[in-house]
């Protein structure tokens, strides 16, 4: 780093301390005691702070830290050294004893260990063995990953870490960069998961629907109100064709563009910098693709059947499918088949892969240390999350941009607003929670304060569903900060800032798409099944006017 930059550094950081102190009517509102929403406008500076200064000075930690530190001295102003203990004793503490955080931490690792096993007995290799017979060349191995994504719907989490760690190895023999598969990765997991019929999303958005449709009289059901608001999700739709049209014309542009030429070059400069998984000195064939291709499908049977067994214990054996999978618990169901699929790499690295178990050991040590890196990144986004949660900054964001809307603009003023929340907050679920109970009720009740029509009513109100839960996804996507975009970058070997940057100008082509040919018609009654079309054939000719990637 050159000696401005460093002062640049130096200089915001000084600035961004003294902003609290500055802000003397705020802080006595703080400290007198009084709600923290009184914090006013500064609810927004930790996330803003920690966004900014990742994608400034591309790394994320140093960001993460001083944007929480900044959150905690908001609630104790009057106390800078208790508000920097907290960090740590509040916040970190707060965020790993959160049942449902560790028992993502504890999927990961034991994931991990997993890949880091089937590495060591050639698994990995296998893999990459057999779709190299099944892809040939770059559009091959780009649309199969583009595929295996989309196969697996069910959960976020367990698409992104295991169609990351999957498709690695496959992907570097085909110099494709770790930004291009981070890319893929991230943007066929939460979009394929919020869509499915089936997933662990549908149960959590069904049930956020449910008490909007139980309140309104002569409202349909709420998974009913789900599937009719489907079609409404616009960016998601978009997003997942996105990736296919990129795949297919083999085309990008931007820093995605000089990513996947310097991977060309044999120097991808998006790799992450952790350690690194050793791999087998022998050649892959067709016995080592088993050694992987069963711990594989241990983990994805056993995750879906014990998504299953916990929700019919939940919700009894008479209710439907996609109330038995929203009742199940989906951090026991990870546990579980985390640790089977451990359990199941072991024994096939020990049979067909001939390893002794101290080598069995040293995979999985490696595994898990390669997890380490982006752990931490992980607990402290979930502890900025906290923060955010604390300070108000989600109904800050939201109180400031919404007021008197004309009908027709509710759609794309949600999605929007939606957007900023998700991104701000770096979580889509808790931008979902805050929103719809808000967004829903202004959808039904300002169309028909305005005399609209009974269609054009039912038209705002499915655009603005969708707009909710699409326009969560899209600013989750963009985040930093998100917990899926880190998952992302980590399962894929890539720098989370890389990631970023390299993700965000195809993210917001879908966003801005969505708002124009989706979320505005939809606001003056033009039907889905006109917006939807028209924008499906926009995005597969959108990449033909980049430059072609060889």
């Amino acid at each position: 780093m050159n000696q401005s930059k460093i002062y640049l550094r130096i200089l915001l950081i000084c600035v961004l301390l003294l902003l609290p102190l500055v802000a003397g009517e705020a802080f006595s509102q703080a400290s007198s005691g009084e709600d923290a929403s009184n914090i006013g406008w500064l609810a927004i500076l930790p996330p803003l702070v920690a966004i900014a200064l990742a994608l400034v000075f591309r790394e994320v930690v140093s960001a993460l830290l001083l944007g929480i530190f900044i959150g905690s001295w908001l609630l104790s102003p009057a106390d800078p050294l208790g508000s920097l203990l907290r960090v740590a004793n509040i916040f970190f503490l707060d965020a790993l004893a959160d049942r449902g955080h560790a028992a993502i931490v504890l999927f990961t690792l034991m994931l991990g260990g997993m890949v880091g096993i089937l590495s060591r007995a050639g698994g990995m290799d296998g893999i990459v063995f057999l779709f190299r017979r099944l892809a040939k060349g770059r559009r091959g191995g780009l649309v199969m990953t583009w595929l295996l994504g989309v196969v697996i719907f069910f959960d976020d989490y367990a698409n992104t870490l295991l169609v990351g760690h999957t498709m690695r190895p496959f992907t570097d023999k085909l110099k494709i960069s770790r930004a291009k598969l981070a890319y893929i990765v991230d943007s066929t997991a939460a979009p394929v998961a919020s869509l499915a019929v089936i997933s662990t999303w549908v149960g959590f958005e069904v049930g956020l629907l449910r008490d909007f449709t139980t309140s309104t009289p002569g409202m349909t059901d709420a998974y009913a109100l789900f599937l009719q608001a489907l079609p409404y999700h616009f960016y998601s739709i978009f997003t997942l064709f996105l990736v296919l049209s990129i795949a297919l014309w083999n085309r990008d542009f931007g820093p995605m563009r000089y990513a996947e030429l310097d991977a060309l070059a044999d120097n991808d400069r998006t790799q992450s910098t952790g350690p690194e998984i050793k791999r087998p000195d022998t050649e892959a064939g067709p016995k080592s693709v088993w050694i992987a291709i069963i711990p594989i499908a241990t983990v994805i049977c056993t995750t879906f059947v014990a998504l299953y067994v916990s929700g019919v214990n939940a919700a009894g054996e008479n209710a439907p499918l996609f109330e038995i999978i929203g009742a199940s618990d989906s951090s026991v169901a990870l546990m579980s088949a985390s640790f089977l699929g451990l359990l199941s790499a072991g024994i096939m690295a020990g049979l067909l892969g001939k390893l002794k178990i101290a080598k069995i050991s040293e995979g999985l040590l490696d595994g898990l240390r390669s997890m380490i890196p982006a752990m931490v990144i992980l607990l402290l986004a979930w502890s900025l999350g906290e923060v955010c949660d604390r300070v108000g900054t989600a109904e800050v964001v939201i109180h400031s941009v919404t007021g008197s809307l004309p009908p027709w603009l509710i759609p794309a003023a949600v999605f929007f607003i939606a957007a900023v929340t998700a991104f701000s907050t770096g979580t889509s679920w808790g931008t979902m929670a805050i929103l719809l109970p808000i967004a829903l009720p202004l959808a039904h009740q300002i169309p028909i304060a305005s005399g609209l029509s009974e269609g054009a009513i039912h038209s705002i109100l499915l655009g603005s569903v969708g707009a909710v839960l699409a326009g969560a996804t899209f600013g989750d996507h963009c985040s930093p900060i998100s917990d899926t975009t880190i998952l992302s970058s980590m399962a894929s070997g890539c720098n989370h800032i890389a990631h970023v940057r390299t993700q965000i100008p195809y993210a917001m082509m879908s966003g801005i798409l969505a708002i124009i040919v989706g979320y505005v018609p939809t606001g003056f009654g033009v039907p889905f099944w006109i917006s939807l079309p028209v924008g499906l054939l926009v995005v597969a000719g959108i990449p033909y006017l980049f430059k072609k990637t060889e």
